[in-house]
């Protein structure tokens, strides 16, 4: 059945995109990556694990428009930035790691974590300075 065929592609493109989030966030620990990429890379991997969306799935038709375009384009862009040995090497990595769900599990909670810290206190900072409690 033709209908199949078109299921099974994204199937194996929706796959390809989870296994280079992984990789990209392995390229960010990546010395080799220059700083711009780094930050890119920060961004596009926090919003792919992020259990919040730029705009939220309730609203009709773009609800979904950041998981279909936005976020899809963002790791595309990502993957240019980094340098080919790099990417091939993470992309082996994540490979690796993504045989092992349950490793995998840990590595996204841990990254999803990490970024929600790190943006509290970023906050938390914001905040203390509006008040001037911080110099």
């Amino acid at each position: 059945m033709e209908g199949d065929g078109v299921f099974d592609r994204m199937y194996q493109r929706a796959v390809r995109l989870k296994q280079d989030t992984l990789a990209l966030y392995l390229a960010y620990r990546d010395p080799r990556v220059s700083s711009y990429a780094r930050i890119f890379i920060l961004c596009v991997v926090a919003y792919a694990f992020s259990p919040l969306d730029l705009i939220p799935d309730f609203i009709p038709i773009l609800g979904y428009l950041d998981d279909l375009v936005i976020l899809p384009l963002g790791i595309y862009l990502a993957v240019k930035m980094v340098p080919a040995d790099v990417l091939a090497e993470c992309r082996e990595r994540a490979q690796e790691i993504f045989t092992d769900k349950k490793k995998l599990s840990l590595w996204a909670a841990a990254v999803v974590l990490l970024i929600w810290l790190l943006l509290l206190i970023l906050l938390t900072l914001w905040v203390l300075k509006m008040f001037q409690v911080v110099p």
